[in-house]
């Protein structure tokens, strides 16, 4: 395939961040001209599916509809196009409509809309839950909701961005530490003793599929009388006994002050929501402002996720996910393919540095019929470019070794012999 594959241009997307056209509404003639040369590698971004998030499904490409594994999605449950969650969304849009019609202040709240944030708050021992319309929206709001010029917010190096540019929102002094590294939050903390500082931290980290060291990154807070936000986006209903996330698979929830997560993922469906204690969600209502200024979830969206909520419940699809992704992921060390940290149903095949390698590896895949998300600088580094699998509950064991068949006969011998 390299034969007919075009070099990479050495450029990438931070190069144009900094743009040198006089207008800001207009793309700089270079990276417009760069956008050009690319255009065969970008191809494997923005795919369109033929139906829902489901594990055989087809891509719409230039030569026409084409069958794919998917291995993209973020359907960890298996809920997205489960006969309870469509049935209970079915009958909300045929008494609510499609939309709410207006933030959750002024207009947009329903008898739904209060029994999920019942129910959320029920389920993970909260005093009160909030929703949001957006994850993204949700996780900037929150913290710049809270922070303040002249705090101190101590992110994790590898926080989603959205956290990152919530910190930096709010006017607060933005500290990354190095990656679940107890050693370098002291420090962090340290260095701005004396400020009202919040620590944040992810559940699962969505590039790399490690959990939280929460135990010990909660000593060193306990030990500064920090307080702790943690993001659940990736292991809410996914981890944990009753589905609780990362927080209570280490026995340690009660010890978190705020908890945020999307519905996006193990929910499948969209938004996302804080639990936390009374006081300071009461605060959130008035002052994260992708909450008060933003249309509320749609009446459907909320009742589906309240059966997937229900569903989840009993732990079998927790536990088909577990067994699901400790498979794949030791199938892959044995084809010799680098998974980095991961340890659970987010799995990363390492590539390294080599940009056109992963480019060519992610148009052969589609081709096999295998879809695959490709990640690329700077969402991760330079040196450690990837392929990131989403296992799922709905994946049967004939998906899986599909998968590793497509990926013994095409990533493992690149990679061997590129390394």
């Amino acid at each position: 395939m390299s034969v007919n594959t075009p070099q990479l241009s050495p450029l990438g997307l931070a190069d144009f961040y900094l743009s040198d056209a006089r207008d800001p509404l207009v793309a700089s003639s270079e990276f417009t001209e760069w956008r050009k040369q690319v255009t065969w590698a970008a191809s494997v971004y923005e795919q369109a599916l033929v139906g829902g998030p489901v594990p055989r499904t087809s891509l719409v490409t230039e030569s026409g509809m084409h069958p794919v594994l998917n291995f993209a999605s973020y359907n960890y449950l298996g809920l997205a196009k489960h006969p309870r969650t469509i049935a209970a969304a079915s009958a909300a849009l045929a008494r609510y409509g499609v939309g709410a019609c207006g933030s959750p202040i002024l207009s947009g709240m329903t008898d739904l809309h209060r029994d999920l944030e019942t129910r959320l708050s029920a389920s993970l021992q909260r005093d009160q839950t909030m929703l949001f319309n957006s994850g993204f929206g949700g996780a900037l709001g929150m913290l710049a909701g809270v922070l303040r010029k002249g705090d101190a917010a101590i992110l994790d190096g590898k926080s989603h961005v959205s956290l990152v540019e919530g910190a930096r929102l709010s006017g607060a002094r933005v500290d990354l530490f190095d990656h679940n590294h107890p050693d370098a939050l002291d420090q962090a903390l340290t260095r701005h003793a004396g400020k009202r500082r919040v620590v944040v931290t992810e559940g699962i980290y969505s590039m790399d599929g490690d959990m939280a060291d929460l135990p010990r990154l909660l000593e060193v807070c306990e030990r500064h009388a920090v307080s702790m936000v943690i993001d659940e986006a990736h292991s809410i209903l996914a981890i944990g006994p009753t589905g609780g996330g990362v927080a209570e698979h280490f026995g340690v929830d009660k010890r978190v002050a705020l908890k945020y997560a999307t519905f996006s993922k193990s929910f499948a469906a969209v938004g996302g929501f804080i639990s936390g204690g009374s006081g300071i969600i009461d605060y959130l209502r008035f002052f994260a402002n992708s909450y008060g200024f933003s249309c509320a979830l749609p009446p459907a969206i909320v009742a589906s996720i309240l059966a997937g909520l229900e569903v989840a419940r009993d732990g079998r699809l927790r536990a088909r996910l577990a067994e699901n992704a400790e498979y794949f992921r030791a199938s892959l060390k044995t084809l010799g393919l680098n998974t980095g940290e991961s340890t659970t149903h987010v799995v990363p095949i390492v590539i390294g540095s080599d940009r056109t390698l992963l480019y060519e590896l992610a148009l052969e895949l589609r081709q096999r019929g295998l879809f695959i998300a490709v990640v690329d600088y700077p969402s991760v580094p330079e040196g450690q470019l990837r392929f990131r699998a989403s296992v799922t509950a709905a994946h049967t064991r004939a998906d899986l070794d599909e998968a590793l068949n497509i990926l013994a006969d095409t990533v493992a011998p690149r990679v061997r012999s590129n390394g």
